[in-house]
């Protein structure tokens, strides 16, 4: 079962989404400013990565290059590069809001014409997306920003008290 914070993202992304959001160019949704139980935020309180002058990526970041590429990389390539089946995602975290990305993942998206057909599948019971949905988020924009490049983060940070308290809540553990 999603944590309560889990679930009031969830809610709060339906209310945004209705009401419309600001763009992310509107803001810097790069930029970390502050850290919270091991996950960096932007001033507007989005996630983001931080990545160490010696390389070593925050663990979200990491998170959410496994949680990706066990989720998401079979249709949209690896590393967010885009595949022939789906669009490359690693700059969609940059140039979507971050509430329209939770929306897009949580509810899928449908686009069929003449010139197009782009259908997402809805991930909002996916525990295994939904519960690190911010982690691929945050890794898709250190991708999106070449902070970090192709292929498996070398170092890490430790894994976060908080980062398992919220794991174990969200996956009923």
């Amino acid at each position: 079962m999603p944590s309560i914070r889990s679930w009031s993202l969830i809610a709060l992304c339906a209310v945004l989404g209705a009401a419309g959001t600001a763009s992310a160019q509107d803001s810097d949704n790069v930029t970390a400013e502050y850290e919270e139980g091991g996950k960096w935020f932007t001033a507007d309180d989005i996630p983001t990565f931080k990545v160490s002058e010696d390389g070593t990526v925050d663990w979200y970041t990491f998170s959410g290059f496994r949680r990706y590429h066990a989720e998401c990389h079979v249709c949209h390539g690896p590393d967010g590069e885009g595949s022939t089946y789906a669009p490359a995602l690693k700059k969609s975290a940059l140039n979507l809001d971050y509430y329209d990305f939770i929306d897009v993942v949580t509810n899928g998206k449908k686009e069929v014409n003449s010139s197009q057909n782009q259908v997402m599948p809805s991930f909002g019971t996916n525990k295994n997306v939904m519960c690190y949905i911010d982690d691929i988020y945050i890794y898709l924009k250190a991708r999106g920003t070449d902070a970090i490049p192709r292929g498996r983060p070398a170092k890490k940070e430790s894994k976060s008290d908080a980062f398992t308290e919220n794991e174990d809540a969200c996956m009923g553990g």
